[in-house]
């Protein structure tokens, strides 16, 4: 992977800590940049999959889904009724 020299500027304490933390994971300043900036890049991406997945399952139902819905409600009640039978007839034997 290729990489690209880059210039930012940050509070003091912050390049401190930076400075901190690369010492004691014996890694360059550059390196701990780099992981704290894809940790950052992988937040967001999964807090943009969070919002897309809850927004997926907002809203009223379509049509389509409401009629599957329907039929899921019909075959449960069937099934329902089905037990109650057994049961009853189990128990006036």
């Amino acid at each position: 992977m290729a990489n690209v020299k880059t210039s930012i500027s940050i509070e003091k304490t912050l390049f401190e800590q930076a400075e901190s933390i690369a010492r004691e994971m014996k890694v360059s300043r550059s390196s701990v940049f780099a992981l704290a900036l894809q940790d950052f890049i992988r937040h967001r991406q999964n807090k943009e999959l969070l919002r897309r997945i809850n927004e997926s399952y907002e809203g009223v139902p379509d049509a389509d889904e409401r009629e599957r819905l329907h039929k899921m409600l019909r075959k449960q009640r069937k099934m329902v009724m089905s037990l109650e039978r057994q049961i009853f007839q189990s128990e006036a034997s």
